[in-house]
């Protein structure tokens, strides 16, 4: 009887997170071309709410259904299935000093 009230849930990558507690995640998901079949990706962008920006850009996270939390946040963040690969900075790579 409850199955009926199960919410929707995604896995995506976190392509943006420069809004305060909000991410914007990618779903990239094959489609067959109805007259062509060729196999195409295809990509929908949600924004999801991120209660502690926990969230970096490159993490991929699972999210669910929620309440409307604004014009267009109906997503929450439930966790964080693997974090992004940060490439190591060499010392002095940064900067860009001239002579």
């Amino acid at each position: 009887m409850g199955e009926h009230n199960k919410k929707k849930s995604y896995v995506g990558r976190v392509v943006s997170d420069k809004m305060d507690k909000t991410v914007v995640l990618a779903v990239t998901r094959r489609v067959s071309h109805p007259v062509y079949k060729k196999t195409m990706n295809r990509t929908s962008t949600f924004k999801a709410h991120d209660e502690k920006n926990e969230c970096k850009v490159g993490d991929l996270v699972k999210f669910i259904e929620t309440r409307p939390l604004s014009k267009e946040k109906r997503w929450k963040v439930l966790e964080i299935v693997e974090k992004a690969r940060v490439a190591p900075v060499a010392p002095g790579a940064g900067s860009s000093q001239k002579l």
